[in-house]
């Protein structure tokens, strides 16, 4: 089974620096995509999305402010985590940057160790479904780094698509989503897949869970839950 891959956008136009960024984050684990205008990352986000944006402030086209305030207008995009990274470091440009919808702000030069620290903490708090660290509910254990699955410490056999459900259920257990909602955080919405194979999908999921089948729970009208009550 393939790693599920975190993708992450860097909205760059020094070429050294969009280098620089996107070995140190390959080294981590994650797949880069660098783009050196705002253009760009908005044709980008057409297609494709990402699971964290890296922003510089200073771009040839417009300014990366700009592009933050058409990304958190939009609702395709508005939760989509976004950190800053810009040589701007008074503390009214930090200001700015984050009341216009940034998460975080790293100043350059920056220390790629840090960058990859405030990556991974950014991911925990607003994407849990793509850190890299156990999941445990009732009797059910998921390791991210081997993509293996556990029912009572028995290794179980289980498809991509349904690893991929139940770490996103997991990730955020007691959360109703609709079969829409689930198409476009499991499979991303550059995807064409009909809302009914999520059915499918939950029906696999559930009989390869066999005892912890309970645990994905249908609300009528709604869409899936994952909830040990």
């Amino acid at each position: 089974m393939s790693v599920d891959k975190t993708t992450i956008l860097i909205v760059e136009d020094e070429p050294a620096i969009s280098e620089l960024i996107s070995f140190t984050l390959r080294a981590a684990g994650w797949t880069t995509v660098a783009v050196g205008n705002t253009a760009e990352a908005w044709e980008f986000l057409q297609h494709r999305t990402p699971q964290l944006i890296l922003l510089d402030w200073m771009l040839p086209d417009q300014s990366g402010l700009r592009l933050l305030s058409r990304i958190r207008s939009d609702r395709n995009f508005n939760e989509m985590p976004v950190i800053m990274l810009t040589a701007k470091s008074m503390e009214e440009d930090k200001i700015s940057g984050l009341d216009h919808g940034a998460d975080d702000y790293i100043t350059k030069p920056f220390s790629p160790r840090e960058l990859t620290a405030r990556i991974k903490a950014m991911l925990r708090r607003k994407s849990p479904e793509h850190a890299q660290t156990s999941l445990d509910i009732a009797n059910v254990h998921l390791d991210p780094v081997s993509c293996t699955v556990k029912i009572d410490d028995q290794k179980i056999d289980i498809g991509h698509a349904e690893y991929k459900l139940l770490k996103f259920f997991m990730a955020h257990p007691e959360r109703v989503f609709s079969r829409s909602q689930l198409l476009d955080k499991v499979w991303g919405d550059h995807v064409v897949i009909e809302e009914r194979t999520v059915d499918v999908h939950v029906l696999r999921l559930r009989k390869v869970l066999k005892s912890a089948e309970g645990l994905i729970k249908t609300i009528r009208s709604v869409g899936y839950m994952l909830s040990e009550k």
